[in-house]
């Protein structure tokens, strides 16, 4: 007998998103899997959009120039900041010292969030 899956609901983190959109074979089979598996939710949060953007600005980082219709088009949901967010990320303890960091592991705690 099969046993069944159980879709995940994940949060690409800074570092996953432009290694999925580049098609980079450096991620892992298991998250390319659990990425593309439609029966999966997968989130992109502002505070990933903005560091991507600060990080592209830079030169640090390239992206396609229409992120946002890439992520559309790739069924990724985006999870906009809340104040909930906000506040549970200034209280965590500082295992994350990165803000941005902190502000995906406040999000994946609040919205039951596995983050890739």
């Amino acid at each position: 007998m099969r046993s069944a899956v159980v879709p995940v609901n994940l949060l690409l983190d800074t570092h996953t998103l432009p290694r999925w959109l580049a098609d980079d074979h450096t991620l892992s089979d298991v998250a390319v899997a659990v990425i593309s598996d439609v029966d999966n939710a997968v989130y992109v949060s502002a505070a990933s959009a903005r560091e991507i953007s600060i990080k592209s600005s830079l030169g640090k980082l390239e992206v396609p120039d229409d992120l946002l219709g890439v992520l559309g088009e790739g069924d990724l949901a985006p999870l906009a900041i809340t104040v909930e967010h906000a506040v549970l990320a200034g209280a965590l303890p500082p295992i994350h010292g990165h803000p941005f960091d902190r502000m995906l592991a406040a999000q994946a705690t609040i919205e039951q969030l596995a983050i890739s």
